[in-house]
């Protein structure tokens, strides 16, 4: 990955368009952790696929492009958010009942949908995207304690939700996935 970042600094599109590529199913679904509509989320990816080709120059350090990446995704994310708190209600269109989804996934957006916003995103760029607490705490701009206490209380909640029988599957939370 260093080896396309060093290329797209150099502004060759096919790298940084591989380099995006390879990116794209992390950033939708931190996206969707954070927005929950399609429509939103690939408005998000644009603006930052735009974002991070205007600005890869200012990458210090190509190792952690994904890092820079996912926090500028966060931050077009939280801006649509509170774009939306501006919109009239009823404008929103929830799109869930027509898309298939396997079991898996039904079973994961159970899980998620227990959590606020807050909780959804530390739980999606922890447990499925693998970033450290030190990094999520950058990203998100808060101490690297609220990220493990929102992981804490993510889990908890979680746990909570399965044992009131809410969801399928079986083991408790805690663990990597």
């Amino acid at each position: 990955m260093e080896q396309l970042v060093k290329k797209a600094k150099r502004h060759n599109k096919e790298a940084f368009e591989d380099l995006m590529q390879a990116q794209a199913q992390n950033m939708y679904k931190v996206a969707k952790a954070i927005l929950r509509n399609d429509e939103d989320v690939l408005d998000a990816m644009q603006e930052t696929a735009l974002t991070c080709w205007e600005k890869i120059g200012s990458l210090k350090q190509d190792r952690y492009f994904k890092t820079w990446m996912t926090k500028i995704l966060i931050n077009h994310c939280n801006e649509i958010c509170r774009q939306r708190k501006y919109m009239a209600p009823g404008e929103e269109i929830m799109e869930r009942g027509a898309q298939e989804e396997s079991f898996i996934n039904v079973e994961w957006d159970d899980f998620l949908n227990c959590l606020d916003q807050k909780h959804r995103t530390v739980v999606i760029l922890y447990y499925v995207q693998g970033f450290k607490t030190r990094e999520v705490a950058e990203m998100l701009k808060v101490n690297e304690s609220t990220v493990r206490s929102r992981l804490a209380a993510a889990r908890d909640k979680m746990e909570r939700a399965y044992e009131r029988g809410g969801m399928a599957g079986g083991r408790k939370f805690g663990a990597r996935a």
